[in-house]
């Protein structure tokens, strides 16, 4: 009945999303969510077992949307100095054929802390939330054929310095050349005053045109990417920095630090689940403009 009472809310919070999406859409979001931040996957640290599990549950998600694989697999492996060894990590990666060969890249890490002094970090909001919102987008667009080609990426090891996007640009699946976009997503569920912020259109400014929510009920704000607010200055703080560093352009989605952010705290139970579906809503109708309307410089 709880499930039920919900989503009804959810519906009648977000009317104009629900039209796109429908309560079931909604329901899987949440679910998503709820999974990978179960205390199963123990945090999904980099080289886990909770990791391994959440890579089959990614893997097992994306073969039911039915996202294509490049070279027969969705893994990319790829091996890094941790701490104290050498560390392997693996990011999923699937696809959806456009008209053209042009690409964006959809991102979210599926890494988290994994388990500190006996408490689990499951990481609801950093980044299952991320994660499940891929998931709804790589459903939706691969129901409709894009203009661009969408590749969808789970990164690991985003915790550990951003080493799964990192390993991906320096290896990518498609000529480094045909992607035109980034578009990133870390962090969009907790958050009370309804807001959404977007960084990457003060270096990109040309992407000012796209950003907007469409009928979705939620605060989308730009911000937090002027090189002159130091440590507010997200642009290189999340995975979208790897694509920067390239001379990639992108988007970068998300809320900022609240109180359960990297506490055992951070559970499903505490996350905004209204507010997660409008900002999937929303980041979901800015990647249909952009996939309409963005065009290499």
């Amino acid at each position: 009945m709880k499930d039920y009472l919900l989503l009804c809310l959810l519906f009648l919070a977000g009317c104009s999303s629900a039209q796109k999406n429908g309560p079931q859409a909604e329901n899987q979001l949440l679910n998503d969510v709820k999974v990978l931040s179960s205390d199963l996957y123990e945090g999904r640290k980099t080289g886990t077992r909770g990791a391994l599990l959440a890579r089959e549950y990614i893997s097992g998600r994306f073969k039911e949307i039915g996202l294509k694989a490049f070279d027969s697999t969705y893994a990319q492996t790829f091996s890094f100095r941790g701490e104290n060894e050498l560390m392997t990590g693996t990011n999923l990666i699937g696809y959806v054929q456009g008209q053209t060969d042009d690409v964006i890249v959809i991102s979210a890490h599926y890494d988290h802390l994994g388990m500190i002094n006996k408490e689990i970090y499951n990481g609801a909001d950093d980044n299952a939330s991320g994660i499940a919102a891929l998931l709804q987008f790589a459903k939706y667009f691969s129901g409709i054929k894009p203009v661009k080609t969408l590749v969808f990426a789970a990164f690991d090891a985003e915790e550990m310095g951003l080493r799964g996007a990192k390993a991906f640009v320096a290896n990518p699946p498609v000529a480094i050349s045909k992607i035109l976009l980034n578009i990133n997503m870390d962090m969009i569920s907790h958050n009370d005053n309804n807001e959404l912020y977007v960084c990457g259109t003060f270096k990109h400014p040309e992407l000012k045109q796209f950003i907007n929510p469409g009928n979705v009920p939620v605060k989308v704000i730009p911000g937090h990417d002027d090189p002159g607010q130091g440590h507010d200055d997200w642009t290189n703080q999340s995975d979208q920095g790897a694509f920067n560093e390239k001379a990639i352009p992108f988007l970068y989605f998300g809320v900022e630090d609240h109180k359960d952010y990297h506490k055992p705290t951070d559970d499903y139970e505490n996350i905004n689940k209204v507010f997660l579906v409008r900002a999937a809503d929303a980041i979901q109708h800015v990647i249909s403009n952009v996939d309409k309307g963005f065009k290499a410089r």
